[in-house]
């Protein structure tokens, strides 16, 4: 912060009001990177398999990230706070623009689901999330095939054996 208001030739004080926290600067910036990474995933018309295959390549693209993988590297316990609990926008605006994907295929009759269009998105951002810091949870890599798998699994899709993010690489 104390960079950003010297460049902007403001005081800290100004940058803290104009701006909030550090933690809701990182988030807007989190956020922002994030929506970006949803407009070049589509997955509309495409029913279940669509939505699977959204949610890999969403992890693939987050996971292939070398800033974001950077920022988690440096930072992973504020990563985790800013990425995955209410503590920030991010999971919660990404949980709401997956419902409103969700809930244009099931409006338009191309996906079904036992679910409710939010519980749903919830479901497979967790599941997408699991399979993007799993090198912090577990210390395994992460693994947008695994995710993609998982997906195709929880949506009731046919074939949903998708290579891996290590099968790919060899």
């Amino acid at each position: 912060m104390r960079e950003l208001a010297s460049a902007l030739a403001v005081s800290r004080a100004t940058l803290h009001r104009w701006l909030g926290s550090r933690d809701h600067l990182l988030g807007e910036i989190l956020w922002s990177e994030t929506s970006r990474v949803f407009a070049n995933v589509s997955f509309t018309g495409r029913g279940a398999l669509g939505v699977a295959d959204a949610i890999g390549a969403f992890v693939s693209l987050v996971n292939g990230s070398t800033a974001f993988r950077t920022f988690l590297q440096r930072e992973p316990e504020r990563a985790l706070r800013l990425l995955t609990t209410k503590a920030s926008v991010v999971q919660s605006r990404t949980i709401a623009q997956l419902t409103d994907l969700l809930t244009a295929e099931i409006t338009a009759g191309r996906l079904t689901t036992p679910l409710p269009a939010p519980d749903l998105a919830y479901i497979l951002v967790r599941l997408g999330e699991s399979f993007i810091y799993t090198d912090i949870i577990t210390g395994d890599e992460p693994d947008a095939g695994k995710a993609h798998a998982a997906a195709s699994a929880l949506l009731g899709c046919h074939n949903f054996n998708q290579p891996s993010d290590q099968e790919t690489a060899t």
